[in-house]
């Protein structure tokens, strides 16, 4: 259930464009077509589904405060945190290196339709994000690193995949000559993190319980005698 939780909430509700408009640069650069669209949304799904692994597997065993207490005591005090970006980044470097070979290899038309977005896969910020949000997160074990890499790349493949399918559709449509180009595409993509907003409460409907406000006991009040309350009263007026 947790995986499954964290796979849907990674693509619909942390969507890396609509929630936190990472990846914007190739988001609006190469979704002009839907092929296009789909060729790079399938590379980043790629890199994110093994960057985010292998990096969780470096800050639980290199870079945390203490991760190498497993090679012996005298390591348990190094803190090697500070390397955090240059690890992540060689790492996305190195598998997005592999794509690239492999996309040229196998689809040379589509390795030229992505031109120089396929190498800055590697500079992409919704890559480095999605290892940067997984350390940042905690998440506790390696299968969730994974479900979180792979959700992760497949809600930023939606949303390239969506915006191409409408910018090829409005390319027929009758839009008003200042917003042809960028300008309307900035206007659905906003429209369209507004539609995401609304998966917010998917997943937390049922997560908190009802805080239920403890009633004091309040101790039952005797009646007071008549002879008793003539009596406070005869005091009260004796002491005014």
């Amino acid at each position: 259930m947790e995986h499954l939780e964290l796979f849907f909430k990674s693509i619909f509700i942390d969507n890396m464009v609509f929630a936190t408009f990472l990846g914007m640069c190739s988001y609006l650069a190469v979704s002009k077509k839907v092929s296009t669209a789909v060729g790079l949304g399938a590379a980043v799904i790629f890199v994110l589904a093994v960057t985010v692994p292998l990096n969780w597997l470096l800050d639980q065993y290199i870079l945390r405060d203490g991760a190498l207490a497993w090679l012996g005591p005298e390591y348990a005090d190094y803190d090697l945190s500070f390397l955090s970006f240059i690890l992540f980044i060689a790492t996305i470097a190195t598998m997005v290196q592999l794509v690239e070979i492999v996309v040229e290899k196998f689809s040379p038309s589509l390795y030229n339709s992505l031109g120089i977005f396929l190498p800055l896969i590697a500079v992409n910020c919704a890559i480095l994000g999605g290892s940067l949000f997984m350390q940042s997160r905690d998440i506790q074990t390696l299968g969730l690193a994974t479900t979180y890499g792979i959700g992760s790349g497949i809600g930023w493949f939606l949303a390239i995949l969506a915006i191409a399918a409408i910018r090829e559709k409005i390319r027929y449509s009758n839009v008003p000559a200042p917003l042809r180009g960028l300008g309307i595409t900035f206007i659905i993509t906003g429209l369209m993190a507004i539609g995401f907003m609304s998966f917010g409460g998917m997943l937390t409907g049922g997560d908190e319980e009802e805080e239920t406000t403890p009633v004091a006991e309040v101790a039952p009040v005797k009646e007071m005698s008549k002879e008793a309350s003539d009596e406070l009263v005869l005091t009260t007026n004796e002491k005014e």
